[in-house]
């Protein structure tokens, strides 16, 4: 196997140029065409980065074993789907898609295929998630906050979707228990669709999640607390810092949480680089990011109806 395996980006746009950035630096890949609707974005990057300029998805199917795909979310389906029928492994930006039946049929397609099917979850490769993962194995009650001034882009989709999914799959990955009902509120600011909202998850293992979400803010804040029985973990994922808190006595102690600060981006592509080289399982899979993206749908069902969501416990 050659030690460097040829990558591509579909879509680079805001998110995507930063794909294109970091792949263009890591030592087992090599980025070697860059498509995007708009040709002058996309020669000017690839100009930058010592790629080649495509026209369209067959020809950068043509130049690349693996892609990353940054494109708006109503595309994903068709440009993943697209890339994935043409034998390429793919990381495609969350959420994997607008609709659960065009998620699974993308983790089916890469199923079929043999191929990496990986979600562009950012945090899951934040370093201060080995401390969660390390710390907290029965959380009882999460909170996580999530605001930031309004993006000007992913306006396809609502702040649930765009934002809040991050916190989802974290607390998925956390809790590892089936949601059994849903409560939540959500308002249109600036765009048609929510854009700040809360849920109120609970889980049928008893567990309570809190989670908040804003692109409408004035600051910018990415923070979970979770709490067990002898105290609570609180991160800061933008810091990339935290604090442990546990109980001494009938007081409680406060101790540093060390974080060895590191790019979750970088952290997040060279993985998937690896996994497309090897043909390994992800650490966000197309399965994982389905899981997310079904809860994302519910809570925005529970917004659209103002009412609460009751699952069944199976």
């Amino acid at each position: 196997m050659s030690d460097r395996i040829k990558v591509g980006v579909a879509g680079v746009g805001a998110m995507g140029k930063n794909h294109a950035r970091v792949l263009a630096s890591l030592p087992n890949a090599h980025l070697t065409a860059i498509f995007d609707l708009d040709r002058a974005r996309a020669e000017e990057l690839a100009a930058l980065y010592g790629a080649k300029a495509v026209t369209t998805l067959e020809d950068l199917a043509a130049e690349v074993d693996a892609a990353a795909v940054a494109v708006p979310t109503i595309a994903h389906r068709q440009v993943a789907g697209f890339l994935l029928e043409q034998g390429k492994h793919v990381l495609v930006e969350k959420p994997l898609s607008e609709s659960l039946t065009e998620a699974q049929e993308l983790v089916a397609l890469a199923d079929a295929k043999g191929l990496v099917l990986q979600v562009g979850h950012i945090e899951r490769f934040n370093p201060v998630m080995k401390q969660l993962e390390s710390r907290m194995q029965q959380p009882r009650f999460i909170e996580a906050t999530r605001l930031s001034p309004f993006p000007n882009r992913s306006m396809d989709i609502g702040v649930v979707l765009d934002v809040m999914i991050h916190d989802l799959e974290i607390i998925l990955h956390l809790v590892r228990s089936p949601v059994v009902s849903v409560d939540a509120v959500g308002v249109p600011v600036l765009t048609r669709r929510e854009d700040i909202a809360n849920a109120r998850l609970r889980f049928a293992n008893g567990c309570v999640a809190n989670v908040t979400s804003s692109r409408v803010s004035d600051k910018k804040m990415r923070k979970i607390q979770v709490f067990h029985g002898e105290g609570y973990i609180s991160l800061d994922y933008q810091e990339q810092s935290g604090h442990m808190y546990r109980r001494d006595g009938m007081s409680i102690a406060r101790e540093d949480v060390p974080v060895e600060k590191d790019e979750p981006l970088k952290l997040e592509l060279a993985a998937f680089v690896d996994c497309a080289r090897k043909g390994a399982t992800p650490l966000v899979s197309g399965q994982q990011g389905t899981e997310a993206l079904k809860l994302a749908i519910l809570i925005t069902e529970a917004i659209e109806k103002n009412a609460p969501v009751q699952l069944p416990l199976s």
